[in-house]
């Protein structure tokens, strides 16, 4: 592995960084306090290509790879974790299921309008009552003639209100049968599909969390991707790739947590000198930058597996399961070393406390990650 930032890399950092500072940074906020996801910030970040990283530019994508993807992340969400979050969701999920498993033809219909940010997509895979335990999903899609019948609920779902179209898993075989799961496209404006209830979240509140309902939601055949019973294995990849998504959000929230920390030990005084002068602050600030590396090396290594469609199960569940922890920790000290003001909106820091804890729930908690880094050990 190369440890050097690629040219590519540092075109991405820079772009990404000048976009936040200009167009995130002054709403951070606003849109916390209004839980307000910014559509429009969004679809401007997919004219700069950051909504179709990974995409190829036959279809309107940057044609870039996991190294970037995963720059691009961190900046943003160093600046603001729920952006950060929406941008991980529509690339690595949806867009990333339709790259991933689409036909020639399916691509060319939505891979254009989700990577230019035209349109913003989402993923339903998870329910009211199967989150880790997703065989036991109980919204079904039924054939009919040429098209299908989708009834029941996704829960949690990033862009379940606002977003254009979803990749949706559902069941079309018999419970608790991994081949009994097929992932079909739903476009915003289908008959049927409709948004429910908007989550009220402690962190992460500009990223919108939602129910996604179907009643009596007909598709035509064509909208499903792969064949029928393939959508349980699709959804395993894709989390696979989620995994390195939420690593890097991770990372972003640990090193904006860090950066914040930092500063302010040199600004902040007592007993006649900065507060960084003090081992207890500087073993804090030590331990922080050591695990954010760590972290870094970790989530690096399962983009360079992905990058050459190597197995990377296992690299991909610890890059997550460190780095989400890492992150929650990282804030958690960030906060102390800020004391009474790290508690207040005044500073990020009480923002990326709050952010953090999602990366160790979303796309497979830590004790998911654990049972699947596990069993990859004991079988080697």
């Amino acid at each position: 592995m190369n440890f050097e930032q690629s040219e590519n890399q540092k075109m991405v950092a820079q772009m990404a960084r000048d976009f936040a500072e200009k167009h995130i940074r002054p709403y951070v906020m606003e849109w916390d306090e209004a839980q307000h996801f910014p559509k429009e910030t969004m679809q401007a970040m997919g004219k700069l290509g950051l909504l179709g990283i990974l995409v190829p530019e036959e279809y309107g994508g940057a044609g870039l790879g996991y190294n970037e993807y995963i720059t691009a992340i961190i900046e943003i969400t160093k600046i603001c974790s729920s952006v950060g979050l929406s941008m991980a969701a529509h690339n690595s999920l949806c867009t990333g299921h339709i790259l991933q498993f689409g036909n020639e033809e399916q691509k060319k219909k939505w891979l254009p309008k989700l990577a230019t940010g035209e349109w913003i997509g989402a993923w339903g895979l998870t329910e009211a009552n199967t989150g880790s335990d997703a065989m036991r999903m109980q919204c079904v899609a039924k054939q009919d003639g040429n098209d299908w019948v989708l009834n029941g609920s996704k829960n949690w779902i990033t862009h379940g209100i606002t977003g254009d179209v979803a990749v949706v898993l559902a069941r079309t075989g018999e419970l608790l049968d991994s081949n009994g799961i097929t992932a079909f496209v739903v476009e915003r404006g289908t008959k049927g599909f409709k948004g429910g209830k908007k989550e009220n979240k402690l962190g992460m509140r500009a990223s919108e969390t939602a129910e996604m309902i179907f009643e009596d939601c007909r598709i035509p055949a064509e909208n499903m991707l792969g064949k029928v019973g393939d959508g349980f294995k699709q959804a395993m990849k894709i989390l696979d790739g989620g995994r390195i998504s939420i690593a890097a959000l991770s990372i972003g929230i640990a090193k904006g947590s860090y950066e914040a920390a930092l500063k302010y030990s040199k600004e902040r005084h007592q007993f006649g000198q900065p507060i960084s002068n003090f081992q207890a602050i500087g073993f804090k600030l030590a331990d922080m930058a050591t695990r954010i590396e760590a972290s870094e090396l970790l989530t690096y290594q399962a983009a360079d597996l992905k990058m050459r469609h190597l197995p990377m199960t296992k690299e991909s569940a610890m890059a997550k399961y460190y780095a989400s922890e890492v992150c929650v920790w990282a804030a958690s000290e960030a906060i102390q070393i800020f004391g009474g003001y790290g508690y207040t909106k005044d500073f990020p820091v009480e923002k990326f406390y709050r952010d953090s804890k999602l990366c160790t729930i979303g796309e497979g908690t830590s004790e998911i990650q654990k049972l699947v880094i596990s069993r990859s050990v004991l079988k080697d």
